[in-house]
């Protein structure tokens, strides 16, 4: 009887504790239908949410289970259905001088965010997934990153709530700066794709220059989020590397099955749902709202392991260094986005 009981709590754990997760998923999407709000998006709302609930009433035992399956396969799932919002076909066809740019952003961005983290002496582990964040798709690359650095879940929670709150930031100032900038609508579609943070902060930003200027903005953020499969690679090599030089571990890194599951969705998304399959619009906005949800369900699950009293003194310093380097990266891509 006993092990019938476990089996039963067991279950009963994971499924109110993912229930739970979505919750305050649902939670955070209708807080972001409030005027004001809707700039900073449900994610951010959610996990708001969450930490909130975490300082209030303490960590909810019982859906423990749930809430780890939702921070721990739940992201992986959804990073794998984010693959398919990758068009590699236009990517290879019209945007490999935005990769090239690309590439620039990601790089510079990783190196000065952490190199800022360590003149600060702020957490560097943070920093990183800060770092890594700012130069391709904000969430979905930390999420990426966060198991291959073996980062602390608090840790990635923290660095996804403060990349969805300046990249807010940021794409409302851009916004805001479109009339008096001397650029064209496509340069300023060009500088937003290759600088704000997520796919939305760009979408948020390009939208009031135009079709034609979202449509560059969102090329050249589909060719930063190309980049997110080899860094990954590279990070890998790089800590296998240090671990062999320092005769940890083996040098053996386990590899995240789920950028396989990303590459594949990503071919399927470019050449055969449309081509082979055919797929409507509104079934493709439906599967992207779906993933968006399950991503926000994963971050909540992150949220919760938040505990604010170590925010201050882990996350403060990565945090300015992080902000400097957004504005870095602006200055750096306005120019090149102008040239």
């Amino acid at each position: 009887m006993s092990t019938l009981t476990n089996k039963s709590n067991h279950w009963k754990s994971l499924l109110l504790g993912i229930g739970f997760t979505f919750i305050f998923a649902l939670a955070g999407y209708l807080l972001s239908l409030i005027p004001g709000l809707n700039r900073v998006g449900p994610l951010a709302c959610a996990i708001l949410l969450a930490i909130v609930y975490r300082q209030a009433f303490g960590y909810p035992e019982f859906f423990r289970k749930g809430i780890e399956f939702s921070s721990k396969y739940l992201l992986r799932l959804a990073i794998i259905l984010y693959g398919l919002k990758l068009n590699i076909d236009v990517i290879f066809q019209d945007g490999i001088g935005l990769l090239v740019k690309g590439a620039i952003t990601i790089v510079f961005a990783i190196l000065v965010t952490v190199y800022l983290a360590k003149l600060f002496k702020g957490n560097t582990q943070i920093a990183l997934l800060l770092g890594v964040g700012t130069g391709i798709c904000g969430a979905a690359a930390i999420a990426a990153v966060a198991p291959i650095v073996k980062a602390k879940a608090e840790d990635t929670a923290i660095s996804v709530g403060i990349i969805a709150l300046v990249g807010t930031v940021f794409s409302i100032i851009y916004a805001l700066l479109l009339p008096i900038l001397p650029i064209s609508d496509v340069q300023y579609g060009i500088w937003s794709g290759l600088s704000l943070h997520e796919l939305a902060h760009v979408a948020l930003a390009a939208d009031p220059a135009g079709e034609e200027a979202l449509a560059m903005a969102l090329l050249a953020k589909l060719g930063r989020v190309f980049l997110l499969v080899p860094l990954c690679f590279v990070m890998i090599l790089w800590i296998r590397s240090r671990k062999s030089q320092a005769g940890v571990d083996h040098a053996k890194v386990k590899f995240p099955m789920f950028l396989l599951g990303f590459i594949a969705m990503s071919i399927i998304g470019s050449y055969v749902l449309g081509n082979a399959i055919p797929v409507t619009d509104s079934v493709m906005n439906g599967i992207s709202i779906a993933t968006t949800f399950i991503l926000t369900s994963a971050m909540v699950g992150l949220g919760l392991n938040v505990s604010l009293k170590d925010v201050k003194s882990k996350a403060l310093r990565p945090f300015y260094a992080m902000l400097i380097t957004s504005v870095l990266v602006s200055v750096l891509m306005y120019w090149i986005a102008g040239i």
